[in-house]
């Protein structure tokens, strides 16, 4: 008996090590990005399945990923081998990112711009561009026969969007505009990136100024024609399909289902401008080594694989994130990706086209920054608030925020020393 139990005792241990030995071997990539259930399971099932090595493929909110990562810098070790985030997750713990410069991606052509995003300031590669979106305007090819005289899509402007909404409540009897105001949509980022830039050249340091107040005022009138199921939609996706609503505003990702189950029934076009521009928000996210990996050479495989051209067609396919690598896109690509690629093109070229970063410098207070947005949002369209009012509040509030993280100003506003101001 007792020899029989030394065998198991043995045979239970080799199995220990051989265990331990696969987990050794995995790569954990620890992600805010692909958080959807089906997009984190086609990560692991579609994207990463050509890597040579295990990767296990985590996902966290943002303020989760940032805890967990802090605690393995500070402890001086860690499991994470690999992290995904955007340029704004990043932006805060660079000093602990291992230099990716001589990472070797067999000659592809990675986006330059987005390079020196992921520099981070510094002479060090960072992070590594990894994926790239944005938010688009989608319409259902019914509303088209609504649209004012002499406008044309692809240079819609805000006071056009408003009297097409206008025209189609009015002739149809119900408002069909739909915007992502529910509790998980992302109608932060509208206000952040699209309509201030729109209307003030800012984000951060106009935010109380006389064209902040107009801004505001113009989406009051907007909302007038806006589906009151708004402020329960996180997917513009659904509502569209169910026709709900004819002309919506969301990320691609959030926006893709509608084209894909319907691909002849819905047009994709560039947001609004304003009298200061065409704002629009590219979301770029990028891959970087904390220097706790526990096996930096595998993980700096697992960047070049990224990288790579078949990976990114299979990311995009995965996400709707475009790829940031020159790449031919083969023509079985889903009815989204074809109906996306053009309005971002249009876009993000337009002579007009004014570019806003995502948030960054806030680390934990990213939260609190967006809250700011959708405070106003609630209070001034919603609760019918003075607007002057709000933003001198909702501005001290902001300001109290940039001035704890110290974070200096980001696109569009101008490079600032210290604290980006909030005039």
């Amino acid at each position: 008996m007792m020899r029989a139990l030394k065998t198991l005792a043995g045979a239970a241990l080799a199995l220990s090590v051989a265990v331990g030995g696969v987990q050794a071997q995995q790569v954990l990539f620890w992600s805010t990005q692909a958080r959807p259930v089906e997009e984190t399971q086609k990560m692991r099932d579609e994207v990463l399945k050509g890597f040579e090595g295990a990767v296990d493929y985590q996902v966290a909110e943002d303020g989760p990923w940032l805890t967990r990562l802090q605690a393995e810098l500070q402890a001086g070790s860690g499991t994470i081998g690999l992290l995904g985030g955007l340029h704004g997750d990043f932006s805060t713990v660079g000093a602990n990112l291992v230099d990716l410069s001589a990472v070797d991606v067999g000659g592809v052509k990675v986006n330059e711009a987005y390079k020196k995003l992921g520099m981070l300031g510094t002479g060090e590669q960072k992070y590594m561009p990894w994926m790239q979106a944005t938010y688009l305007m989608a319409a259902n090819k019914q509303a088209l026969q609504y649209l004012p005289a002499g406008t044309d899509l692809n240079t819609i402007t805000y006071d056009q969007l408003i009297a097409w909404s206008k025209n189609i409540a009015e002739k149809t009897g119900s408002p069909k505009f739909g915007f992502p105001a529910g509790p998980k949509g992302l109608k932060h980022r509208f206000f952040e990136g699209f309509l201030y830039p729109s209307y003030t050249g800012s984000m951060v340091t106009k935010f109380r100024s006389a064209e902040a107040e107009t801004a505001w005022n113009k989406f009051k009138e907007l909302w007038q024609y806006t589906n009151p199921n708004s402020t329960n939609y996180a997917f513009m996706q659904e509502p569209l399909l169910s026709g709900e609503v004819w002309v919506a505003f969301d990320h691609v990702a959030r926006l893709a289902d509608a084209f894909n189950k319907k691909p002849d029934e819905f047009v994709a076009f560039p947001a609004p401008a304003g009298p200061a521009g065409r704002g629009f928000m590219p979301v770029v996210a990028g891959v970087a080594i904390p220097k706790t990996s526990p096996d930096q050479e595998k993980a700096k495989a697992l960047v070049a694989y990224m990288l790579k051209p078949e990976t990114q067609i299979a990311t995009l396919k995965a996400t709707n994130f475009f790829p940031v690598v020159d790449v031919k896109l083969p023509d079985d690509m889903p009815a989204s990706v074809k109906a996306f690629g053009p309005a971002i093109a249009t876009m993000t070229g337009a002579p007009d086209a004014l570019p806003a970063l995502l948030p960054m410098g806030l680390g934990d207070l990213g939260g609190k920054f967006n809250q700011v947005y959708t405070d106003s949002f609630e209070r001034i369209v919603l609760g019918g608030e003075d607007v002057h009012g709000v933003l001198e509040q909702q501005a001290a509030a902001l300001k109290a925020i940039i001035d704890q993280a110290k974070a200096p100003c980001w696109a569009p506003d101008k490079p600032s020393t210290g604290a980006c101001p909030v005039e």
